[in-house]
């Protein structure tokens, strides 16, 4: 076998191969002499069928499996010969014009990942911004949660409604007069101010009184769920039968034990521990994001251009999404459009630190467990129906590249997580605010580094979940664009609408 190196620029290598007809006749030999004592031929005893028949029936699906068979040990002898490491799978590709007792020559094309040499841990330092939870924050959660569990009392007589008062009516709602499906109700409960009838329909019924009968008009939106109904006038003949006020909920133990714990200390210790490890999240994203930031700052290497395409394809898939969902999706299209150049550095830098993140795990020993694996695909396995899970389970168990991608942040959390210990962290006390302006700050900066014409702020929002730099793959894993799984996912409920019809509404409040 002879390989010649024919391109080494950058990243990319390109190799030579050619394999002589002799081995390729050999291997095919080896493999007559393997299964002739197995096969069977009228007029010879089982065994001893002469090799040249064995090779007349069988020769060219054996030469296809010799020839394949040569081909992934010249592309192994071509790696490890040149202590190669692959970026992405190598391209292969057979000369034109081979056939059986030609010698077979090769062309073997890859990207290789940069030399990274482990960085010296020594001497980091990170600033931890930590929130303590106030008192007055936990009373706030209480009366938060106390003002939605809203009672309401019968109002005096002859009181008008008010936004914020519970009516009970019945309606009947017409569409050029006649009555439509759905638009019937009975005693059906309305919080006026809620928004949750079609627009009109409680502003109408301000003012009115326990007796009233009203009718009111209204026009259903244009992107009303049913059709028959979709940007249609309708009236509504109302009878208000009764108006009720809000009453307050008392906070004390009596309100704590409604929602099934001990008393209003229990229920105040759990909205603290919930705030607290809310905060808690936040300052992990501060400081990785720090620490992420810091390492893009001292390391500036190539990376391999298929990974960043791959990562930008991600990127612009996701951003492409949200553009469509604008109201003015191609104004929103056209912004990201004139940006693709920052976002293809952002790619850049998400794949360098992937790339430099791995290094620091394998030279330190971090590595995700069979066990923390298997718990991954499990829990990745809940989002697809009960009968598809299995199906999920030995996708991933065949697949290294998907299991290297669902492995992937874990592992970038394990190493950060590592990081963080060897650094020297210096804690500050900070308001929720200055810790969410922090957060945004760091958030902004790969925007910056990538437009340094202009502010990061002037970014918008679709912007900023691309620029995540937490968002960063353990790229080495990270071959090509993600692979579908073969089972289809759960299928989700479908999403209520934001403005219901009326008889809806009521149909649902009176049950």
């Amino acid at each position: 076998m002879q390989i010649v190196e024919t391109t080494n620029e950058g990243l990319k290598r390109a190799y030579s191969v050619k394999i002589a007809a002799k081995d390729i006749a050999a291997r095919v030999d080896g493999e007559v002499a393997k299964i002739a004592p197995q096969v069977r031929m009228p007029g010879f005893r089982p065994g001893k069928v002469p090799a040249n028949l064995v090779k007349k029936m069988h020769g060219p699906a054996l030469h296809q499996e010799a020839l394949n068979t040569t081909v992934r040990e010249a592309l192994d002898k071509v790696v490890a010969d040149n202590k190669l490491r692959p970026a992405t799978q190598p391209q292969v590709a057979l000369g034109e014009g081979y056939e059986e007792g030609k010698d077979a020559e090769l062309t073997v094309s890859l990207e290789v990942l940069p030399a990274i040499a482990a960085p010296s841990l020594d001497g980091l330092k990170l600033e931890k911004l930590v929130v303590a939870v106030s008192e007055a924050e936990v009373d706030e959660q209480v009366a938060r949660l106390a003002s939605g569990a809203k009672s309401f009392a019968d109002a005096k007589k002859g009181k008008k409604a008010e936004n914020g008062d519970q009516l009970t009516i019945d309606f009947v709602g017409k569409v050029d007069g006649v009555a439509f499906d759905g638009g019937t109700a009975e005693d059906a409960a309305l919080e006026l101010g809620s928004g949750r009838f079609i627009p009109g329909f409680e502003e109408q019924l301000v003012g009115a009184k326990v007796g009233d009968e009203k009718t009111i008009t209204v026009t259903f939106p244009a992107d009303y769920p049913a059709e028959n109904l979709k940007g249609k006038e309708a009236t509504f003949d109302v009878t208000v039968k009764a108006v009720k006020v809000p009453g307050e909920a008392k906070v004390d133990d009596e309100f704590a034990k409604n929602l099934g714990l001990e008393g209003l200390d229990q229920l105040k210790g759990l909205l603290r521990g919930q705030l607290e490890q809310e905060s808690a999240g936040l300052t992990r994203t501060q400081m990785k994001r720090a620490l992420l930031d810091l390492l893009a700052a001292g390391h500036d290497f190539d990376v391999p251009p298929s990974m960043v395409e791959a990562e930008f394809e991600q990127i612009w898939a996701q951003l492409t999404q949200e553009a469509n969902r604008e109201e003015d999706a191609a104004a929103a299209m056209a912004e990201i459009e004139a940006e693709k150049d920052d976002y293809r550095a952002i790619a850049v830098r998400r794949v360098r630190l992937g790339l430099l993140l791995s290094e620091i795990g394998q030279a330190n020993g971090v590595d995700v467990s069979a066990q923390e694996m298997n718990m991954l695909v499990q829990q990745a396995a809940q989002q697809y129906r009960p009968e598809d899970r299995q199906r999920f389970v030995e996708y991933i168990q065949q697949d290294p590249l998907a299991a290297a991608q669902l492995r992937a942040p874990l592992y970038e959390d394990k190493v950060v997580d590592f990081l963080f210990d060897k650094a020297e962290v210096t804690e500050r006390e900070v308001s929720r605010e200055e810790l969410q302006a922090a957060i945004e700050a760091e958030e902004a900066a790969p925007a910056a580094e990538a437009k340094p014409t202009k502010k990061a702020a002037a970014k918008k929002a679709p912007a900023k979940k691309a620029e995540k730099a937490e968002e960063a793959p353990a790229a080495p894993a990270k071959k090509a664009a993600p692979k579908k799984a073969p089972a289809a996912k759960a299928e989700k409920a479908e999403a209520a609408p934001a403005k219901k019809a009326p008889a809806k509404k009521a149909a649902a409040k009176k049950s």
